[in-house]
Parts: structure tokens; C-alpha cells; sequence
């Protein structure tokens, strides 16, 4: 399971990487009254990697947001098949997470 700075890095990152598309479609609109060959091949090259980027991103969240699910599951059954288990540990953590914010 990743941690919650690992998992928002990730959002970070996908919002960083959806502006940047968004940025590259601006700009690509912008430059649609350029009509010299050179610029055309630029836009349709762009246009294309444009769309395979925002294809690999929907598959990239769909991935990440199932690999959640199964790990929500996994714990959920976990704490099902193994209640005074889970109890203990989160009275354990509790402990820590008191002594650490005690001893500031």
C-alpha cells in the first residue's frame, strides 16, 4: 500500500499533467492560422501525441484508482477475518502517534 504522500504526489502529478495538456490544446488553437506545410505536420504530430496522452492518462487514473479499491478490500477483509488483531494495532499506532505528539 502506498503512503499518502506517495498517493498525493500522484494527484499532484496528474493535475500538473492535465494542465499541460490543456496548455498544449491552447496552444495548438493558437497557432491554427500558421498554413505554411511545416506548422501543419507540427499541429497534426501534436494533435495525435495530444490525444494518446490523454488516453494514457485516463487508463493511468482508471489503474490507480482500481489498484485502491483493491487495496480498501483487502484491509476491510482483513479487519473482518482478524478483528482483536486489527484492535490491538490500531491501539498500538494510537500509542505511538500519542507519545510522539506528547513528547513536543
Amino acid at each position: 500500500m502506498e503512503s499518502s504522500t506517495t498517493a498525493a504526489s500522484r494527484e499532484q502529478l496528474m493535475a500538473d499533467l492535465k494542465l499541460v495538456v490543456a496548455d498544449a490544446e491552447a496552444l495548438l488553437k493558437l497557432s491554427a492560422d500558421d498554413a505554411s506545410d511545416h506548422a501543419r505536420d507540427l499541429r497534426a504530430r501534436l494533435a495525435e501525441r495530444l490525444t494518446d496522452v490523454r488516453h494514457r492518462l485516463a487508463d493511468w487514473q482508471a489503474h490507480a484508482s482500481e489498484k485502491v479499491k483493491a487495496a480498501g478490500h483487502a484491509a476491510d477483509d482483513y479487519v473482518h477475518e482478524h478483528p482483536w488483531q486489527s484492535i490491538v494495532a490500531g491501539a498500538g499506532v494510537g500509542l505511538l502517534v500519542g507519545l510522539l505528539i506528547g513528547r513536543r
